[in-house]
């Protein structure tokens, strides 16, 4: 009797501790070839998701005691699933605005250009301003446009048009008067107005003139921006972006779209580095936000762009013997106010794209974290593009991030060499350089001056072939970095430059449950079959936002 006492105690010791170890359900469990992100497990099989959050992840034997009744389960035995893309730069609400305004990106010709303003304007009521646009002039052997163009076909419109790189724009001349501006105005610091042999306003403004004109349009209604944030973040979702740097973030819009609900996308916003003590005071009064919705980072700008021969170089430029770039600010100033902002504990990450620009940011970087002392500030550099060779080691040296976009090679390429000579290529776009030396880029894409698409991105960083195609092997090829690397940068190295490393950009135990599922596997197919991948689903916080038809 008590020998069958003993043995109903053990069994039922044995079925009590059988169902303790048994976990809680999961609300999904997903499995396919995982790549996590994570250097201590690259791989996965199988993630079980809980409450937004990653509950664990393994062999699929591992988590098939996740599997409940209502367990929701998904299996991908094609493909790849990798963490959700963080894209480290964007210009949000212009993006979404753009999605709708008229589009010249790809247009080849002059009389393309124009034709395409015309149709537009025919689409809009008289009096609306024709903005967005990103034209680029090299599409038509580098003749600027002028507001002769299109004067003609545009009488009733007010034009604003922006170059694909934001650093020039044409106005015609409806739009010049309802601003004011003829002749008589002049140059500003940082900016050139460009004129005939004449004398007269050809309608471009580059770089701080184009302040001149934008600071006279109207407003968008608020109504438009929240339609334009909403459009922006239903197409970031399309193409596996879960979270945006916003490098000119308007508070306000975000603010009423989180009160609301509304935000589908995460959110760092970034805003004017001149005007850090304003988010300073916002910081000191409401904090730093959540995982939706961040604070703290801080733009500047030291140059212009390559497109523009705005960006600051050492030397001229080769197609223009007189110029070398332009500085926006003066150097006394980005020290102040980078020093101030860095004392404040706020993240800094400025513009820079010529050597020259790339050398003096790094200086004042240098000379400011050495006097506020140590801490863990991550300054970046955005777009990072034309380094001198000597400064490459300079960023892992200093803990600066290299906030880069790979798109801008595969565009560039086509005519950068034309502009700055056969020898400073060869440190441009300089993706292995920097990561054999330590540092750790991080990989966005400037949206709107290139589009959003993370796996173009990768394209691009594995096999610098130029848009026109004219590189087969690559441009500047000594500068591919393998898959691993591209992915690494669009992930975890861009969480890490957003702090958010503890919660995004890898795929691990109680981080958010924020991936992407691809419909074929990028580290098996050839590099030039990247381009043609596409994006099958987005989870974000666990649910998915984006499932293609």
């Amino acid at each position: 009797m008590k020998n069958h006492l003993r043995s109903t105690i053990l069994i039922l010791t044995i079925f009590c501790t059988i169902i303790a170890c048994k976990p809680d359900p999961a609300e999904t469990v997903v499995s396919g070839k995982i790549w996590t992100g994570n250097p201590e497990m690259p791989f996965a099989e199988s993630m079980a998701i809980k409450d937004g959050k990653i509950l664990d992840i393994g062999t699929k034997d591992q988590i098939t005691k996740y599997i409940g009744e209502k367990t929701g389960v998904f299996d991908h035995p094609e493909g790849l699933i990798t963490p959700g893309f963080i894209d480290s730069h964007v210009h949000f609400l212009t993006g979404g605005f753009r999605l709708s305004s008229v589009q010249l990106r790809d247009a080849q010709t002059p009389e393309e250009f124009v034709n395409r303003i015309q149709e537009y304007a025919a689409t809009v009521p008289a009096g609306t301003w024709i903005m967005g646009g990103d034209w680029d002039h090299e599409n038509w052997g580098g003749i600027l446009p002028s507001r002769e163009w299109i004067d003609s076909v545009t009488a009733d419109h007010p034009v604003w048009i922006t170059r694909l790189d934001g650093h020039m724009s044409l106005a015609n001349s409806k739009a010049l008067e309802l601003v004011g501006i003829d002749r008589s105005i002049q140059n500003v610091e940082g900016g050139m107005i460009v004129r005939n042999e004449n004398g007269e306003l050809t309608g471009i403004f580059k770089d701080n003139a184009a302040f001149l004109v934008e600071e006279n349009i109207p407003e968008r209604s608020a109504a438009d921006k929240d339609r334009a944030l909403q459009a922006a973040m239903r197409y970031v979702a399309e193409n596996g972006v879960t979270t945006v740097h916003d490098v000119s973030a308007d508070p306000e819009i975000y603010q009423r779209a989180m009160q609301n609900n509304e935000l589908k996308t995460r959110i760092y916003a970034i805003t004017f580095l001149s005007k850090w003590q304003l988010l300073n005071d916002y910081i000191k009064d409401n904090g730093r936000g959540n995982e939706w919705l961040y604070f703290g980072g801080l733009k500047g700008f030291v140059d212009g762009s390559l497109g523009s021969h705005t960006a600051a170089f050492f030397k001229p430029y080769s197609d223009l013997p007189a110029d070398s770039g332009l500085l926006l600010n003066p150097e006394k100033d980005l020290y102040k106010w980078i020093s101030s902002a860095d004392s404040a504990g706020l993240q800094v990450m400025i513009h820079a794209i010529g050597d020259r620009a790339i050398n003096t940011l790094l200086n004042i970087y240098e000379r400011v974290a050495t006097e506020n002392g140590p801490r863990d500030r991550r300054f970046r550099i955005e777009h990072a593009q034309h380094i001198a060779p000597q400064d490459i080691s300079r960023f892992a040296e200093l803990d600066v991030i290299p906030s880069m976009q790979p798109y801008h090679a595969i565009d560039d390429g086509r005519w950068a060499e034309k502009l700055i000579g056969p020898e400073r290529i060869k440190t441009t776009y300089a993706f292995k350089s920097l990561f054999d030396s330590g540092a750790q880029p991080a990989f966005g894409s400037d949206w709107f001056v290139a589009p959003p698409l993370p796996l173009e991105g990768i394209y691009a960083a594995v096999t610098r072939r130029t848009l026109d195609d004219q590189n087969p092997t690559g441009w500047v090829p000594e500068q591919k970095i393998s898959v691993e690397q591209a992915l690494t940068a669009y992930t975890r190295n861009a969480s890490r430059a957003g702090f958010s490393e503890t919660r995004t950009g890898m795929l691990a135990t109680q981080m958010l449950a924020d991936f992407v599922v691809i419909d074929r596997d990028l580290f098996s197919i050839e590099a030039e079959e990247i381009r043609d991948a596409q994006i099958l689903e987005t989870w974000i916080d666990g649910k998915p936002v984006f499932t293609r038809e």
